[in-house]
């Protein structure tokens, strides 16, 4: 699966690049809602407005402050992927369908979570760039996507 251009995305953070493989097999409507987004250039210089220490980043924000979205929003897609170090989820709020644009990366294992949130990917490289994010909630001075991609549109 890791040659499959349509189904993987390019982020580049200010840290550096990142790799996501999709996972629609798990959530096809998440995962084409983030292609939408990412290839109306929706994510581009967005924050991660919430970097906790062992436990994930979050972003997808346009405000930077963890309340907005694109406006659009998801019915749930939860599934019983694991919610371990690398894994890519949706964010939402006490609704279940309430999952817009803001997603989050875990950094440790985070299983408490799983079954409740909507896994849609996976880092498979540059997850030392996410490590490296600043961190708080929001952090000082947050890190952001340059750029997010699908890769058969960078190809």
């Amino acid at each position: 699966m890791a040659d499959d251009a349509e189904n993987t995305l390019i982020l580049t953070l200010d840290t550096g690049p990142v790799t996501i493989r999709l996972r629609p097999d798990l959530a096809p409507n998440h995962v084409a809602r983030i292609k939408e987004l990412a290839r109306e250039g929706f994510y581009d210089g967005i924050v991660f407005h919430r970097v906790i220490p062992g436990f994930m980043a979050q972003g997808g924000d346009p405000q930077g402050q963890g309340f907005g979205g694109s406006g659009k929003k998801l019915k749930q897609e939860f599934n019983a992927e694991p919610h371990v170090r690398g894994v890519c989820s949706m964010a939402r709020s006490q609704n279940p369908d309430s999952a817009d644009s803001q997603f989050f990366i875990c950094f440790d294992d985070a299983r408490f979570l799983d079954k409740q949130y909507t896994v849609w990917g996976q880092v498979t490289e540059g997850m030392e760039n996410v490590d490296a994010l600043p961190k708080g909630e929001p952090p000082r001075a947050p890190g952001k996507i340059v750029t997010m991609r699908v890769a058969a549109d960078v190809v």
